[in-house]
């Protein structure tokens, strides 16, 4: 025999909680204009980059990264302002999800730099070595000796 399914009902935020939330947010809330002033740089070099040769592959990377600290900025600004739980977990989605995004380009931008140290330093001196040095002592004329 199934029994039925009760019908979820969200539980609608209690005073306290809205407080709460308003206290949570106070240090990003405060922050709001930087985290939208940083995310339209963004958006406006990711632009800049799309149109030229070079960025065109990698455009939309700034560009999302830039959508998501705007994003944030206007969700905490709700949260900030009414206590808005879930506007206050989306702005710290947003945030999380950027971070993690600039946390693996740093780890790919220093595994490329120890790659290309590698390569410049290791490239010279294989070439070094495969210099036949021998025989070019042995053709040395002997009047310069």
């Amino acid at each position: 025999m199934a029994y039925p399914t009760p019908n979820f009902v969200p539980p609608v935020p209690a005073p306290q909680d809205s407080r709460m939330i308003q206290e949570l947010s106070i240090p990003i809330y405060q922050a709001r204009g930087w985290l939208k002033f940083l995310g339209v740089l963004s958006i406006i070099g990711g632009v800049g980059q799309a149109l030229s040769i070079v960025g065109i592959l990698f455009a939309w990377l700034p560009i999302w990264m830039g959508v998501l600290m705007f994003q944030a900025g206007s969700s905490i600004d709700s949260a900030g302002q009414f206590g808005d739980k879930f506007a206050f977990l989306r702005s710290m989605g947003n945030l999380k999800t950027y971070f993690m995004l600039q946390g693996v380009l740093t780890l790919i931008g220093i595994f490329v730099a120890f790659t290309m140290l590698c390569i410049m330093f290791v490239l010279p001196l294989l070439g070094f070595t495969l210099i036949p040095w021998q025989q070019i002592i042995n053709n040395i004329p002997s009047s310069y000796y």
